[in-house]
């Protein structure tokens, strides 16, 4: 497999519209890549081609104008400095929505408050086709707190930190369940809009999510250890709750949040409960006196093999379906307390070189 790519931070400023065309003509090209890699995807996964899968993404337009209608402008602006069609933006951006019924990825993810600094990490695994079309971007939007978003070519938002020290990660859920609420990366981009933790909470509460996912939302505002964290299984009924234990919560890519207002059904694929497994013992246990945690230190948890091929840390394996085949594509570490994401791109255990931002 190829290495990935060296990233740079994208920065992008101004309206929505204006940050949105920026973004369009800066990745033009790899926007224009990331049609046609899920144009393939949508066709094995679901069995449908980009023509309709545009027509899905349709439906999702009037619920997005109602919850979050300037991202409209975004999207907007993405297809017309990349040159392509408003209706392609829209369908990246609800890819999960299309596609999430039949496959998932393989993130693992967790928060951890330690020593008065609120931590937030995750790795992003998905197909190696999308590796070479992340991007990281900077954005200062007008009248709205400087965020930085890491993700795909085209799509307005998904893993990332906010000025006011909110940040979010993403793990993907295997269900069939879709209904009102926001796509989950309109979703993700609003919560990184928030001026607050009750703000960004009340995308999930109030907007509501179309299909499940997994937001591990935390903040650095001061609780009662200096920072608060909350996994949000959520969906478009009443999000299922996940509270820090010890000052962590772990999550990959299976529901498991007890007493769910709105219990939905998943189907996650076998490697998840390992991972999970394996990311408790990890924090829990191995890191639970650590005095010296750091970038360095979270980025060894997110490089773990244990139990490979169903690792923390994931590789190619020729064993599993060609279409399933899931590999860490990006792995980020955020103190929220600081305001600093670190990212490294491809496999954390391949890559020490990092890009590193503060904000302000």
């Amino acid at each position: 497999m190829n290495q990935a790519r060296p990233l740079t931070m994208t920065e992008l400023a101004g309206s929505h519209h204006e940050v949105g065309a920026e973004h369009g003509r800066i990745h033009r090209h790899l926007i224009q890549r990331g049609i046609q890699v899920y144009g393939q995807l949508f066709h094995d996964f679901v069995g449908i081609r980009w023509e309709e899968a545009r027509d899905r993404a349709c439906h999702f337009e009037a619920q997005i104008a109602q919850g979050f209608p300037e991202i409209l402008e975004e999207m907007n602006g993405i297809a017309w400095g990349a040159g392509v069609d408003f209706i392609d933006i829209l369908t990246l951006n609800c890819r999960s929505e299309i596609a999430l019924a039949h496959a998932s990825g393989g993130c693992s993810a967790f928060s951890l408050q330690r020593h008065g600094r609120q931590w937030l990490a995750q790795n992003w695994d998905w197909r190696h086709d999308q590796l070479d079309n992340v991007v990281a971007l900077h954005i200062q939007g007008d009248g709205r707190p400087a965020l930085v978003s890491i993700g795909e070519a085209g799509m307005v938002g998904k893993i990332g930190l906010n000025a006011h020290g909110i940040g979010v990660c993403l793990n993907a859920i295997r269900s069939q369940t879709c209904g009102p609420g926001l796509p989950v990366h309109i979703a993700l981009r609003k919560i990184l809009e928030s001026e607050d933790m009750q703000s960004a909470l009340a995308v999930a509460t109030h907007d509501r999510v179309c299909s499940p996912a997994h937001f591990l939302l935390a903040s650095a505002e001061v609780g009662n250890e200096g920072g608060q964290a909350v996994g949000l299984e959520v969906q478009p009924g009443e999000p299922g709750r996940i509270t820090p234990r010890g000052g962590i919560v772990t999550h990959t890519n299976h529901l498991y949040a007890e007493d769910t207002p709105c219990p939905v059904q998943d189907f996650p694929r076998v490697d998840s409960h390992p991972r999970l497994c394996r990311l408790d013992a990890l924090l829990h246990d191995e890191l639970a006196a650590d005095a010296g945690i750091d970038e360095a230190r979270l980025f060894d948890v997110l490089s773990d093999h244990q139990g490979a091929p169903m690792s923390i840390c994931r590789h190619f394996n020729p064993d599993q379906p060609a279409e399933e085949r899931m590999e860490t594509l990006f792995s980020v570490v955020m103190n929220l307390s600081e305001r600093r994401l670190t990212l490294r791109h491809g496999k954390p255990c391949e890559n020490d070189d990092s890009l590193s931002i503060t904000l302000g």
